[in-house]
């Protein structure tokens, strides 16, 4: 059995050299608590953690699957856009550069961070984005499915990490009030 090759944009002709992952997940927060939840995640610097922790346990995954070489490679910088907001979404648009084996900026993952309202008391949030595996020896001898799972892992930790923080703010994990006096 042969591993696919990368099949040819039908509009562009272009071979597509990334992964494209969707995650979707129910939070039980309604929407408005959510989206302002997110404004103060974003503005506080939480995105961009939580990528740099995704990224870190996607690169110990491809260690395991392409060898030492993946862990030369490291995030180098997050950006995110501004929050847009609606009525019924709200959406940032965030980008991961990192450095590769060789010390050259490529892009990791263009992606959407998106909510939407589910009922009164649920939110949707989403990632939609691609991947790319990191260049040169460091995603050497990856297959397509290795590059999925490895994307998968990655862009699932950060969005499962978003919506922790959606559904439990800081302060408000769960932990009981200190006893009083």
């Amino acid at each position: 059995m042969t591993a696919a090759n990368p099949v040819p944009d039908r509009w562009t002709g272009a071979v597509t050299n990334h992964t494209v992952v969707g995650i979707r997940i129910a939070l039980n927060v309604g929407f408005h608590a959510a989206r302002t939840r997110l404004r103060i995640l974003a503005k506080g610097g939480m995105l961009a953690r939580a990528s740099e922790a995704a990224y870190g346990e996607g690169i110990t995954g491809l260690v395991k699957l392409a060898g030492p070489a993946a862990g030369l490679t490291r995030l180098a910088d997050v950006c995110l856009e501004d929050l847009t907001e609606t009525h019924d979404r709200a959406h940032i648009a965030l980008e991961w550069e990192a450095i590769a084996a060789d010390g050259k900026l490529f892009t990791a993952v263009l992606a959407d961070l998106m909510l939407i309202p589910a009922g009164d008391q649920i939110t949707t949030v989403s990632l939609m984005g691609s991947y790319w595996p990191p260049p040169g020896p460091a995603g050497a001898g990856l297959d397509q499915a290795m590059v999925r799972c490895c994307a998968t892992a990655v862009m699932g930790s950060f969005v499962d990490s978003v919506a922790c923080q959606l559904v439990h703010p800081a302060g408000t994990t769960g932990r009981a009030s200190p006893p009083r006096p």
